[in-house]
């Protein structure tokens, strides 16, 4: 099989291309990256080392990927991730990122007659209705209830009957309006596709920021006895997300383009459900624990920007088809970034400090 996959220089999608080597040696996989992202440069001699083909291109750019040919599927990982992209930035760049973007690899697929892996996000429920859901606070932590209004929604996390009407960001506006593109290309162009909604991913070789890849931003941090805040819903440090480790990931979309038939089409929840769930409360007493570090953490009262008081995400509708379930703890999520941290202290220090 002849893979590309778009973003393949980034977190996700130069651990993916990874994990598809080592299982699968004679898979020929090919990572396209503009290198844009900080820290995205030190996963060049990681795909050298494991024989993966690099090729520097953005895919905003069609002239990037009009010699690109060969590949039975596409791997969509490329994206402007942050949800304050267009917010706190100009608009214009999340869109030429996340929409035309996606529309060139689109394309690329087309001429390819390639299978389309598309990774989407949470990010496309709207932020209302998502804060109206009916909530428990908690110790540690805030809950949601059983006792629901909307549809879709549970102690166990969102479904993808929860509504999409409502305003959710520019960085999730984008992602729902490729979603809207690919369903029109697998009817009207007959490309075989999957959309992947993830949650919160995370593990080594992620690039953590405030605003995106923040259980890595929290490790490095308790590491290197550094700044951090709890911002917004009292300054307390009970949002809660679902975590999923990439290798995760990697497993339920090595079962994907082996079982097309079954997934094309289809779009799916995906994250580490309410098993791998933690706070900002929760998540500092388990970097404490593993750093062996304990630091003065900031409580800013008022919310922020687009932040949510919990996200969960409902997985019974892939489980029930793959039975494909997470099965890295968040015990063992933040062990393995603070041994990627360690062994790494010299190269990352002044991009993740």
């Amino acid at each position: 099989m002849n893979i590309l996959i778009t973003g393949g220089a980034g977190f996700a999608g130069s651990n993916i291309a990874i994990h598809f080597k080592n299982k699968y040696q004679d898979y020929q996989i090919t990572c396209l990256d503009n290198l844009k992202r900080r820290g995205s440069e030190l996963n060049l001699p990681r795909l050298k080392a494991h024989q993966i083909h690099f090729v520097h291109g953005d895919i905003r750019n069609k002239e990037d990927l009009v010699e690109l040919e060969g590949f039975d599927v596409i791997i969509d990982a490329s994206a402007e991730p942050s949800v304050l992209a267009g917010i706190t930035s100009p608009v214009e760049q999340v869109v030429n990122n996340n929409l035309l973007g996606t529309v060139n690899c689109l394309e690329l697929a087309k001429r390819n007659k390639a299978k389309f892996v598309f990774l989407s996000t949470s990010r496309v429920y709207p932020i209302k209705h998502l804060e109206n859901v009916q909530f428990i606070e908690d110790t540690t932590r805030f809950k949601w209830s059983d006792n629901q209004t909307l549809k879709g929604v549970s102690s166990k996390g969102i479904t993808e009957d929860f509504t999409l009407q409502g305003s959710r960001s520019f960085y999730g506006a984008t992602k729902l309006a490729s979603e809207l593109l690919i369903q029109e290309y697998n009817e009207l162009a007959g490309l075989q596709t999957v959309v992947n909604r993830c949650g919160v991913l995370t593990g080594a070789w992620q690039m953590g920021k405030v605003d995106q890849g923040v259980v890595v931003l929290w490790v490095a941090r308790h590491f290197w006895k550094g700044k951090l805040g709890y911002f917004g819903y009292g300054g307390e440090g009970k949002q809660v997300r679902d975590i999923l480790h990439i290798q995760d990931l990697f497993h339920l979309l090595d079962w994907q383009i082996h079982h097309f038939e079954k997934v094309n089409g289809e779009t799916f929840n995906v994250g580490g459900g309410l098993q791998t769930s933690i706070s900002l409360q929760e998540l500092t007493k388990v970097c404490e624990e593993v750093t062996g570090n304990k630091i003065d953490i900031t409580k800013v009262v008022e919310n922020r920007v687009a932040d949510l008081r919990i996200y969960l995400t409902d997985n019974e509708k892939i489980e029930k088809l793959s039975a494909w379930k997470p099965s890295i703890s968040v015990q063992g999520i933040i062990q393995d970034i603070f041994e990627w941290v360690k062994a790494n202290e010299t190269d990352l220090k002044s991009i993740l400090n």
